[in-house]
Parts: structure tokens; C-alpha cells; sequence
């Protein structure tokens, strides 16, 4: 019997998550949020075409290799990621990931692969454009159940009116419930809101509402997790992380 070790080198990102750097910025519109999205699906697509299914993908795993203003975008955090063998059908049944960030197939345990890390990028275009995830509630139990039917919408209207028709069809593509019928990273990357062909029009500021948004979202899940036991089966303090099992706090699940 032969010892394999496999040993992993990353890049050390010293640029910071993105949506801090987004709120630093002095505007901030929806063809930066394009871009962001066309760079993350381009890593997406790579990852995908040599098997690999990410199962994290979520703003906080978004970084900037340096703090530079051109500076590259990286996916970080391979720690719930899988190869997969598509030839034998090679499915994944371990729910984990980031509740918010999770597709329906991974809570329902049916089976899940490539389309769950469209599903995220869905998620985090709408966060992108608006500060605020499409499956927010006030329990985990009701974001859980609102995923698994799509449940979401572009409301209040005052937050979606100066986001383009075109982004929300991009988003309604990729948080489709069924996995067969939502789009594929290459179907994505396709899509007209991610053609750089597309002839530049006035574009609204995002950045007052995205801010707001985002801050609020933020002391609020500070808030919880100091006054509030999350059942932990779907959240823990650790990055809102499910784990099957062990929680890294080491309470039994």
C-alpha cells in the first residue's frame, strides 16, 4: 500500500474580499458587477472543465491577489470542493456549503454537481446588484424552504429600477430550481448582460443602495449570532458554514 500526499499551492491574496473593496469605492455600477461576474465565471468554466465542483462559491471566497486597482480576482477556499467522474455519473450527496449560497438539489440530498456553483453565482449577482441575498428571511428554516421552491423576487422596487431587464434574466437562468434546465457555465458566460459587444449606456450609481444594504446585512448577522442560538445544522459562527457532522466549534450535530 502506497502513501500518496498530494500538497497544495495557492497564491497569497493580500488585496482583501471584494465587497470591501466595493464599498471603498467612490461609485460603483452595474457593468463593474458584469465584470466581476464574467471573471468569476471564466474561473467557474475552468473549474468545471476539468471536473472540479467548488460547492463555497460565496463573496466572502472572492479576492483581490493584491490591493492594487487592476488587480486579479481569485476563487478562494477549496476546502468543500470535489472532483467529479462524469462518465460514471459520478454525483455528490454530502449537503454542505453556505446556506444562502446553496442549491435546492444539495438540501433535498437528490444528488447534486457542476449546476450547484451556478446556482451561487445567481446568488451573488443578485448581491452584487443590490447589497442583499434573493433568499433572506427571518429563519433558517424559511431561507432552507425558499430556496427549494425559488422563492425570491426584485423587490423593494426602488433597489432593482436602474438594474437592467438583461441581469435579472441573467439571474433568473441561473437560480433556476431545476439543476437540468439551469444554465451551464459556458451557457452563462453567452449570456447578452456578459457580452462585452454590448454598447455602453448611462448607468445609475449602485453604490449608496449596495452600501446600505450590505452594512445593514452585516450588523445584523453580528447582532444574531451574539443574541441568537442558530440551529446548527444550518448556521454556526464559523463563516455560516453547514457542516454534516462536526461543526468546527465542535458542537454535535
Amino acid at each position: 500500500m502506497f502513501l500518496i500526499l498530494v500538497y497544495l499551492i495557492t497564491d497569497l491574496c493580500l488585496g482583501g474580499e471584494l465587497f470591501d473593496r466595493i464599498c471603498r469605492k467612490g461609485n460603483y455600477y452595474e457593468s463593474d458587477a458584469a465584470n466581476v461576474v464574467r471573471t468569476t465565471l471564466s474561473a467557474v468554466s475552468y473549474l468545471h472543465d476539468h471536473g472540479i465542483v467548488h460547492r463555497d462559491l460565496k463573496p466572502e471566497n472572492l479576492l483581490f491577489r493584491t490591493p492594487a486597482e487592476d488587480s486579479d480576482l481569485l476563487i478562494a477556499d477549496f476546502g468543500l470542493s470535489r472532483i467529479i467522474d462524469e462518465e460514471s455519473f459520478h454525483v455528490l450527496t454530502t449537503t454542505c456549503g453556505t446556506p444562502g449560497y446553496m442549491a435546492p438539489e444539495i438540501f433535498q440530498k437528490s444528488g447534486h454537481g457542476k449546476p450547484v456553483d451556478i446556482w451561487a453565482i445567481g446568488v451573488i449577482t443578485y448581491f452584487l446588484l443590490c447589497g442583499y441575498t434573493p433568499f433572506d428571511r427571518d429563519s433558517s428554516v424559511e431561507e432552507m424552504q425558499a430556496i427549494m421552491t425559488g422563492d425570491y423576487s426584485f423587490e423593494p422596487p426602488e433597489y432593482w429600477e436602474d438594474v437592467s431587464d438583461k441581469a435579472k434574466d441573467f439571474i433568473k437562468g441561473c437560480l433556476t430550481v431545476d439543476p437540468a434546465k439551469r444554465l451551464t457555465a459556458k451557457q452563462a458566460l453567452a449570456h447578452p448582460w456578459l457580452s462585452k459587444e454590448e454598447p455602453v449606456k448611462a448607468e445609475a450609481d449602485l453604490l449608496p443602495n449596495v452600501r446600505s444594504n450590505f452594512n445593514a446585512r452585516r450588523y445584523f448577522h453580528s447582532y444574531s449570532i451574539l443574541t441568537k442560538d442558530f440551529p446548527c445544522c444550518y448556521r454556526c459562527d464559523q463563516g455560516y458554514q453547514y457542516h454534516e457532522k462536526w461543526c468546527c466549534h465542535g458542537w454535535r450535530i
